[in-house]
């Protein structure tokens, strides 16, 4: 099974995650937009097992629908590599940035997209969602 690694931008945070992710996707929500200073957080999750090197910061955050997610950056940098979501052990979820590969697969969903900002053109084939439909 293949593996990727994924790292903050002064490579001391990193995780390698095993196969192909489990799906991709994109969120428009204000709390991603302020987390990665982007306008949206492109994320791929991947099933366990992940293997983490270097030290971490956390912060938890509270979603829409009451999921905690801990997001997990690194100390130096400020990069966000990925996060976990609190009763979701077997899963991670990395930011597809993190991997730098211009190749990885694009997103199939798009959640939030009612706080969209109107220039991003989302890929052929990807649903949209106004809101998170978990």
């Amino acid at each position: 099974m293949a593996g990727r690694t994924a790292s903050c931008s002064c490579g001391q945070l990193s995780i390698q995650v095993q196969g192909e992710p489990r799906g991709v996707g994109i969120c428009h929500c204000f709390a991603c937009q302020r987390r990665t200073g982007s306008a949206f957080a492109a994320l791929a999750s991947y099933a366990a097992p992940f293997q983490v090197v270097g030290t971490s910061t956390k912060y938890v955050r509270v979603g829409a629908q009451g999921a905690k997610f801990t997001f997990r950056f690194c100390p130096v940098c400020g990069t966000t590599v990925y996060h976990t979501e609190e009763g979701q052990d077997q899963s991670v979820s990395v930011a597809v940035g993190a991997f730098a590969d211009s190749n990885f697969p694009a997103p199939q969903v798009s959640v939030y997209d009612s706080r969209r900002h109107p220039w991003v053109l989302l890929p052929p084939g990807t649903e949209a969602f106004e809101k998170d439909p978990d």
